[in-house]
């Protein structure tokens, strides 16, 4: 026979080393509304331009330059047009918006887009943003290595 046992959840020694809630460093997006967005390859890239043309919203911003990424994952074509739209973020301080553009960056291969990919990495060396929890100048020099490696390839192969 089993017995039921009661616990009581106050009497659990807690790790003063690992804190109960840190903050995360990942975000989690509506994913249906993702999916219906990527399943639309082109017909979806006039509806991103618009919304990344227009808004004001950080969160929206990166919820559609996820969106964006994932249509690029999935072989939508044409997304290098995008590209005037994008370079409205190229000053940006927010680290999201710098990490999912330098990703983006690095896929769609546009030649104007290193120069402010090498500027946002001085600019983060420069003045560090403390306040987030993960590297955007990793994604950011990983997005530069992507654009000089195939001159070296070039060059020595």
């Amino acid at each position: 026979m089993i017995n039921s046992i009661t616990i009581n959840s106050q009497n659990i020694p807690q790790c003063p080393c690992y804190p109960q809630r840190q903050p995360k460093n990942y975000r989690v997006f509506n994913q249906n509304k993702v999916d219906y967005f990527v399943k639309q390859k082109e017909k979806s890239l006039p509806y991103l331009a618009q919304v990344l043309g227009h808004s004001q919203n950080d969160n929206e911003i990166v919820e559609h330059l996820y969106i964006l990424d994932r249509c690029i994952e999935n072989g939508t074509q044409n997304t290098k047009k995008m590209y005037p739209v994008l370079a409205r973020f190229n000053n940006t301080q927010n680290p999201e918006i710098q990490t999912f553009l330098a990703g983006i960056y690095r896929k769609i291969q546009v030649p104007d887009a290193f120069g402010p990919l090498v500027k946002m990495l001085i600019r983060n060396s420069l003045s560090p943003q403390k306040t987030v929890n993960f590297d955007p100048d990793e994604e950011i020099g990983g997005a530069i290595l992507s654009y000089i490696n195939p001159y070296f390839c070039k060059k020595s192969c």
